[in-house]
């Protein structure tokens, strides 16, 4: 059986990069939902349909354990998908996010100041202050949305994306840490980075792929299970010249295809 990652575009496959590059001999599938994206600016019935609907797609491709690799598809949807998708369709699936591992981090030596770039629908949510508050009730969580930013990387506008990093950025400037809060970010966290040069910045690529291997090795009954023989297969719901462009450099040897769940 295979490790699934699913996001709502293309930030995802950095994720997946990450866990390929740490645990190479497992299968993989990523499936993006580029049809719909960006999640941020939908509402949370579409959010919870859209996701659902990859969740059955990527279960009936023998997906043992999928992390969805979305922070607003997390904040949105994962709660239903553990207490309520899963028991009664798929009980002996897996599904993770990314926000837990991430608050983890961030919270970590005490930071009093954390803040938090996400995107619309994950900073309505509120889910990192109410997590960064289990861990640190201490902390003071700054949750600012920049709605602009997932579109400008998905349109490969890199000149657009670092003018609106560098113009939110400001409001974090007194923070300790400063999550990025979207798997798409981490595609520019190079321009958060040179702009906030005393804030900690936490990107959940340079992350997740040891908290998931840490999971595997604690839960053998999951791990036992997983196919091993590198196969890795990246599916979009619809492709474009971006999306391939993005994923071959990447992955310059595993093409990017259209996937058949990709209709309404």
């Amino acid at each position: 059986m295979k490790i699934g990652v699913f996001d709502s575009g293309l930030g995802g496959l950095v994720i997946t990069k990450a866990f390929i590059e740490e645990m190479p001999n497992y299968d993989y599938l990523y499936y993006g939902d580029s049809r719909h994206l960006p999640y941020g600016d939908k509402t949370s019935g579409q959010i919870l349909s859209y996701t659902l609907k990859a969740m059955r797609y990527m279960i009936s491709q023998d997906c043992k354990i999928i992390i969805i690799a979305c922070n607003t598809a997390t904040s949105i949807a994962l709660r239903y998908i553990q207490q309520r998708f899963l028991p009664s369709e798929a009980p002996d699936v897996k599904v993770l996010g990314v926000v837990i591992p991430t608050v983890e981090v961030a919270a970590a030596g005490g930071a009093r100041r954390i803040g938090v770039a996400a995107t619309a629908a994950t900073a309505r949510s509120h889910i990192y202050r109410e997590e960064l508050g289990k861990v640190n009730p201490a902390a003071d969580v700054l949750e600012i949305a920049v709605p602009g930013l997932v579109p400008a990387i998905e349109a490969d506008d890199f000149a657009k994306a670092e003018k609106i990093a560098r113009e939110c950025a400001v409001s974090f400037a007194g923070c300790d840490n400063l999550i990025l809060g979207c798997t798409h970010y981490p595609l520019v966290k190079h321009f958060f980075r040179a702009a906030l040069r005393g804030v900690k910045i936490v990107s959940q690529d340079e992350l997740m792929a040891g908290k998931l291997k840490d999971y595997l090795q604690r839960h053998p009954e999951i791990q036992n299970c997983l196919g091993t023989g590198g196969s890795y297969r990246f599916e979009v719901s619809s492709l474009n010249r971006h999306a391939q462009k993005v994923a071959s450099l990447l992955f310059p040897e595993i093409p990017i295809c259209r996937c058949g769940n990709s209709g309404d």
